[in-house]
């Protein structure tokens, strides 16, 4: 591989000017920059990374700590923050915990030790401790789709109750009143904060909240559809269900399917994230979408920020939710 030396032959420059050019250490005219990126394009010249970020104390590279690289909200999410990296000049490293705290704890380690400039962190659960120790260690950290009370962290988030209170809102303004809700663990502020909106919205209606319509899933379809099957085989049987995430209103449709039920009209259903797939199931599933680019932008943004400026007060962001109508709601009849 081509050497400094040979691209300042070639540029007719000295070997330190080519180092300021690679560097941006010092003034270099827009002449001899071009000079010297020609030379560097003509000899096939790669500066070396690994010597660069020793002498500027930086990678370049960030750390994405993703719960379940599985499910599709959490792809998407990553890819958009893949995404707002690559055009801030910064590459990703992944790492899926698999909702496992021993493995959060590792691939923390890890991040660490490969010197990561920061990272965006969606932890498995309310694991303040793994956080603080991060932050501690003066390590750049974003905690998203998690609010993780008083701890001092940059966050972003978005408005889980509003989302749990416009989805329900929309069933009940259809004409339904009798609303199941499938939750997601209790353990993460995302459920809960669904569950609440749920609730507050039938409250504001006037319907009181019953609690044997309220079932635990997991965020995944398996406990959608297992949860699908016990809701719609009771009597009465509810008019619309809620479930806290597509994966799991999709595992709905799939238990109504088996039912030999239709959606909308025997049983109305929504989700919340808006995942790609929602659109192209049948029915299109109506959703609450996260803004998952807005989030992957805002999110390097405060990360790179909190790079530059580590003095810089703790940063909240609350995202606004927005329902999306597709055809798995329909009025009641």
């Amino acid at each position: 591989m081509a050497t400094i030396k040979e691209v300042a032959a070639r540029a007719d420059v000295s070997s330190a000017t080519v180092s300021h050019v690679i560097n941006h250490t010092r003034y270099v005219s827009e002449t001899v920059r071009e000079q010297v990126e020609r030379a560097m394009r003509d000899l096939g010249y790669r500066p070396n990374a690994l010597a660069r970020s020793l002498r500027s104390g930086e990678t370049h590279t960030l750390g994405l700590i993703l719960p379940d690289s599985a499910n599709p909200f959490f792809a998407e999410f990553g890819h958009a923050i893949e995404t707002a990296a690559f055009e801030r000049g910064y590459s990703i490293i992944l790492c899926n915990t698999e909702n496992d705290l021993e493995k959060e704890r590792v691939y923390t380690e890890v991040l660490e030790n490969k010197q990561v400039d920061g990272m965006v962190f969606v932890a498995s659960g309310e694991n303040r401790a793994a956080l603080s120790l991060i932050t501690q260690k003066g390590l750049p950290l974003v905690v998203v789709d998690r609010d993780m009370g008083n701890l001092e962290l940059d966050t972003v988030i978005t408005d889980n109750y509003q989302g749990g209170f416009v989805a329900t809102q929309h069933l009940l303004s259809l004409g339904h009143r009798l609303i199941a809700c499938i939750t997601g663990p209790s353990h993460l502020t995302p459920s809960a904060e669904r569950v609440t909106g749920y609730r507050a919205a039938l409250l504001q209606a006037n319907i009181p909240v019953d609690e044997t319509l309220i079932l635990r899933g997991d965020f995944h379809a398996s406990s959608g559809y297992a949860n699908g099957l016990q809701l719609l085989q009771r009597l009465p049987r509810p008019q619309a269900i809620f479930a806290c995430n597509d994966m799991m209103a999709i595992g709905v449709i799939r238990a109504a399917s088996q039912l030999g039920l239709r959606i909308p009209q025997d049983i109305s259903v929504v989700g919340f994230d808006n995942i790609e797939l929602g659109a192209y199931i049948t029915p299109p599933l109506t959703s609450v979408a996260q803004p998952k680019p807005a989030i992957g932008q805002l999110a390097i943004n405060l990360l790179l920020d909190r790079i530059q400026n580590p003095a810089l007060p703790r940063r909240r962001n609350v995202l606004p939710v927005q329902l999306v109508l597709r055809e798995s709601t329909g009025r009641s009849l």
